[in-house]
């Protein structure tokens, strides 16, 4: 269970709803639930997020969850020439005794992990060598290792081609179906209709929608959300799947202010 109650985060707070980055934010969260977040930039969905994970400290409201909560942010550095498994291995820290070293388990867990986000082949290079979007799936592969039961992950797809969106997305979805906790923020309605079973619109201040994502998500919320036209239709998948419905929005087209 992941429960947000309440949240609010300002940094100057006052009754003034444009002085606060979001307000009145309260969803439950059970296992199995993927919940995305959407919303233009600088409306708060990272803010969120470092809430959510306990990196940040909300203004006001609470907090509540079941077990560890793992945090993938949107992009990391490092100083120091970690290999890509000892990145991994980090996961592993909570279940450590102080001082102690990782084990054979821990280690199994952390290549296993590995070879989820399909980067088994380099868990001997150094971390800082990668490219961004390799970076990004380390991160994802620690949080899995890290066995948490709430998985909170900054727009986890930004840095990857196609191919490997679609394999973060599947694996998401499949750790959902596994009994965890997704959060996510994404600028892809697509990807949120793709995976996502309840949606959180961050219009600003008190203004955060919540709902079922393929009730929330439609042409003309996502139109408004963004200020660009969004058209919502159903494809039909060539490859024999079942057909889908997804939103394209016009880049030239935006909405009158």
């Amino acid at each position: 269970m992941l429960e947000l109650d309440g949240l609010g985060f300002s940094h100057d707070p006052g009754p003034d709803p444009e002085r606060w980055l979001f307000r009145d934010v309260s969803h439950r969260l059970a296992p199995g639930e993927i919940l995305t977040v959407l919303g233009p930039n600088g409306r708060g969905k990272t803010t969120l997020l470092r809430c959510v994970a306990g990196l940040n400290t909300p203004t006001e409201g609470r907090i509540r969850a079941d077990g560890a909560i793992g945090f993938v942010p949107q992009s990391h550095h490092t100083t120091f020439a970690y290999t890509v498994l000892d990145m991994v291995l980090m996961g592993r820290a909570r279940h450590l005794r102080p001082l102690a070293t990782p084990g054979h388990r821990d280690h199994e867990l952390a290549l296993s992990a590995l070879e989820r986000v399909g980067l088994a082949h380099l868990a001997a290079r150094d971390y800082p060598t990668l490219s961004g979007g390799e970076r990004q799936l380390v991160l994802i592969a620690r949080a899995i290792a890290s066995e948490g039961p709430v998985l909170v992950l900054d727009e986890p797809a930004s840095a990857l081609d196609l191919r490997n969106q679609g394999r973060v997305l599947h694996l998401l979805r499949g750790l959902a179906d596994e009994g965890r906790i997704i959060a996510l923020t994404t600028h892809h309605p697509d990807h949120a209709m793709e995976i996502a079973d309840t949606a959180m619109l961050m219009f600003g201040g008190t203004d955060v929608r919540i709902g079922p994502a393929a009730e929330l998500l439609t042409d003309r919320t996502v139109g408004s959300l963004y200020g660009v036209r969004a058209h919502a239709f159903v494809l039909d998948d060539d490859f024999g799947g079942p057909p889908r419905r997804v939103i394209v929005t016009r880049y030239d087209q935006e909405l009158p202010t």
